[in-house]
């Protein structure tokens, strides 16, 4: 193992991160109550071009009327292939208040996209003396960012988060689907007669979760296009959850505590895993490295695994 230690990610619960187009203020007090553990404030995809300037004014005077509670606050902006990023930076970090946490940058290429955008909120900052630095969060959603992940994950100490925009993702990569994550009817394995379907997302998540946790960076899985299908969605996150993704989006309100219920480590896994320290602290009081726990091999390599789920546990209540 490197010498370098990997660098710790925000402790903070990122189970769900709900969002709400900037041009429908109606839903905006909903979304403070809801369970999702952030809120993401739309001014890009669901926010038609002649909505634009009225959203990015919602979306300010949101942050600064709305009692958020303790979510993470997080405003998604528009891409920097398009003429409103640089507006959407400019004032809501110039007219909004501290309570906003994190920008939402999308369909980021490179590491010279976070720079830029770095670059720009750095200035208003030092120049407005705002007093809380603000947070990044990515979306990959193109062959470009995936080809750069490790790069994009270095790029700034601002970046916190980093997510997987599937339905982008799939259009730049050219893949034959009209799907929003989810397994496709066309990527399967068949044996004797049957069907197996794979995860067309699986290389890419690995891809993002090897990045983030070498850079500290949270890995967050993107949406779930079909809000119907419950346990399309429930499956997804599972795979997500087991790839070391720490969260998923919710596209709709019902997808919340399926999130929230994937991301959230039982009961039994929590007892499970203090059964495993507590175990392998008896191992080594008594001079050995590894011991049996029901009836499998648990050992130093063991450790790291629980306190993964010990850890999850204690960020999502609190400590």
């Amino acid at each position: 193992m490197s010498f370098r230690i990997q660098p710790t990610p925000p402790a903070r619960p990122n189970r769900c991160q709900l969002f709400g187009p900037g041009s429908r203020v109606a839903l905006f007090e909903k979304m403070a109550a809801s369970a999702a553990d952030v809120i993401n404030l739309d001014l890009e995809d669901s926010v038609a071009p002649s909505d634009k300037d009225s959203a990015r004014n919602n979306v300010i005077e949101a942050i600064n009327d709305i009692d958020w509670n303790t979510k993470h606050l997080s405003v998604r902006i528009n891409g920097l292939d398009t003429p409103y990023w640089y507006r959407d930076v400019v004032e809501i970090l110039e007219r909004a208040g501290d309570r906003i946490d994190q920008i939402m940058i999308p369909k980021v290429g490179c590491a010279a996209d976070i720079y830029a955008v770095d670059a720009l909120v750095t200035a208003i900052e030092r120049a407005k003396n705002r007093a809380k630095p603000i947070a990044f969060e990515v979306i990959i959603e193109s062959a470009a960012g995936i080809a750069h992940v490790e790069e994009i994950a270095a790029a700034s100490p601002r970046l916190q988060a980093m997510s997987l925009g599937a339905a982008d993702f799939a259009a730049s990569m050219g893949m034959q689907t009209t799907g929003i994550g989810g397994t496709q009817a066309n990527y399967y394995m068949a044996h004797e007669g049957q069907k197996y379907w794979s995860d067309p997302w699986h290389w890419a998540q690995t891809a993002i979760v090897a990045a983030c946790r070498t850079h500290g960076v949270l890995p967050v899985d993107g949406p779930f296009g079909d809000f119907s299908d419950d346990e399309g969605f429930i499956a997804q996150a599972r795979r997500s959850a087991t790839l070391g993704m720490v969260g998923k989006w919710a596209i709709h309100p019902k997808q919340i505590a399926l999130a929230n219920d994937v991301f959230t480590p039982s009961a039994e896994q929590v007892a499970e895993a203090r059964e495993i320290l507590a175990a392998m602290e008896t191992a080594k009081t008594n001079g050995e490295g590894a011991t049996v726990y029901k009836g499998r091999l648990v050992d130093i390599a063991s450790i790291k695994q629980a306190e993964v789920i010990v850890k999850q546990s204690e960020i999502i209540n609190g400590g």
